[in-house]
């Protein structure tokens, strides 16, 4: 299958990676930092697993211009926000209508825009669990662990994404699911301002505290909306909350069956906090804060997160300065 991934930054180069490992005619579409080291060296991806893989430039098409997408059997898009708008343009007039286009993005609105943008294409929503990371120049390393999932639609698209590497999955209930990966991502605001890696923070009860209560907020606005929200990991999401508020060595021992973190993982937003670059916070907590508004639900977490993100605060901060 000939699979654009249409901005290929971390996430993209990662996916891309395993997809073209697995044998797919890969193009990652991007911008010359990215795709510059990829083009001398390779492209490597690592994992929390021990994973460790190159996969050769020759093995990947390398472009910084949107008419590889010209005979694509697939795009994969993987921009961040505030760049939907144009990819999606640029979709409409190179990709054929014949190629499905998955989104594999944060938050909710990523997908609406796209199908705004091409009502005459199979638009379908994904999920990706896992963060992945830069780990030097045509590097990248995947941090946490989880199974992507891709909206259910014809041509078996998640059998054939998926590998032994990088499982891919449909389901009949997205909305659910993506609402679901926002309110855990909820987190990477706090993660952010945090200054510390996921596994410390996670280790401290005050800030496993804040994001119990913030995600409390998020699933009350979410339920007063009628909105499904699926869980991510084994347990239903209305239990986060509680498990995240036991002492550490309770959680550690429960957390330690739900997820796999590796002991350096950060959050997007932190590097893009520690980086200058605009954020995603309005995709995540300015969703939340939104619908509170539309069904009269307060969201003073939130919208306080949201506040200090786009403050773009240069010192890291702990739990009792976001909310006191």
């Amino acid at each position: 299958m000939k699979i654009v991934i249409a901005g290929a930054g971390s996430i993209g180069c990662y996916c891309g990676a395993l997809l073209a490992d697995a044998g797919h005619d890969v193009t990652l579409l991007g911008r010359a930092y990215v795709l510059d080291p990829i083009r001398a060296q390779g492209l490597r991806v690592s994992d929390f697993a021990d994973l460790n893989r190159r996969v050769p430039a020759a093995k990947l098409t390398l472009t910084q211009t949107p008419e590889g997408m010209e005979d694509a059997d697939l795009v994969i898009v993987t921009v961040k926000t505030g760049a939907t708008a144009d990819m999606a343009a640029q979709i409409a007039k190179h990709a054929p209508k014949t190629a499905p286009v998955l989104s594999w993005q944060n938050g909710m609105e990523n997908v609406r825009t796209l199908r705004a943008a091409l009502p005459d294409y199979d638009v379908r929503a994904g999920m990706v669990p896992f963060n992945v990371v830069p780990s030097g120049a045509g590097s990248f390393h995947r941090a946490t662990s989880g199974e992507i999932v891709i909206q259910s639609g014809p041509g078996d698209l998640g059998r054939l994404l998926s590998n032994v590497d990088m499982p891919v999955v449909e389901s009949d209930d997205i909305d659910a699911v993506q609402w679901g990966k926002l309110v855990i991502n909820l987190n990477n605001a706090l993660n952010a301002l945090s200054g510390l890696t996921l596994k410390q923070q996670l280790l401290d009860r005050n800030w496993r505290r804040l994001m119990a209560d913030q995600m409390t907020e998020a699933l009350a606005v979410l339920k007063a909306a009628g909105l499904p929200v699926a869980s991510t990991t084994p347990l239903p999401a209305w239990m986060t909350p509680h498990i995240l508020r036991l002492p550490t060595p309770v959680f550690s021992r429960i957390a330690a069956r739900m997820v796999s973190i590796d002991p350096s993982a950060r959050t997007s937003m932190a590097y893009d906090l520690l980086a200058g670059r605009t954020t995603e916070i309005d995709s995540l907590q300015g969703e939340i804060v939104r619908l509170g508004e539309t069904s009269g639900i307060p969201t003073p977490i939130c919208r306080r997160v949201r506040a200090l993100i786009e403050q773009k605060p240069k010192t890291a901060m702990g739990p009792e300065r976001i909310v006191s």
